[in-house]
């Protein structure tokens, strides 16, 4: 059986307005934006690559495969391992960004907050918990 790398290199997102999400990657992430095409548009976080695709060109990417309508609701949540939630949640403030929920202290010892970007994507922004880091 062949070895798999143990890192994820790359997530695609479909969302169904290109400029819209991009802007919001732009402004939210401070990330530069690679356009790819007139579909896609590609952000590097550090060791992962995420791509925003226009829900319409996916039919390419995942085929026979059909993509889930914006309203069905979310089934995956992307999270960024931060060193203060607090603060960076203050950030998103200042950029209009609403949370979802948080900043909470979970039992599981981190820290979090969730949004969700204009596709409906959700991202947590999560800190592990001094009491979690020393056991």
């Amino acid at each position: 059986m062949a070895e798999w790398e143990k890192e994820i290199g790359a997530i695609t997102l479909f969302v169904e307005d290109l400029e819209r999400s991009r802007t919001f990657y732009l402004e939210v992430f401070g990330l530069p934006a690679q356009d790819l095409d007139a579909d896609s548009v590609m952000f590097r976080f550090k060791n992962t690559a995420v791509f925003l695709t226009k829900a319409s060109a996916a039919h390419e990417l995942i085929g026979p495969a059909l993509v889930g309508s914006p309203d069905a609701g979310p089934r995956f949540q992307l999270a960024i391992i931060v060193d203060d939630v607090d603060a960076v949640c203050a950030e998103l403030d200042k950029k209009g960004v609403a949370l979802l929920n948080g900043p909470v202290n979970r039992p599981w010892g981190m820290r979090t907050a969730a949004f969700a970007d204009p596709g409906g994507h959700i991202w947590e922004i999560a800190q592990e918990l001094p009491s979690a880091a020393g056991s």
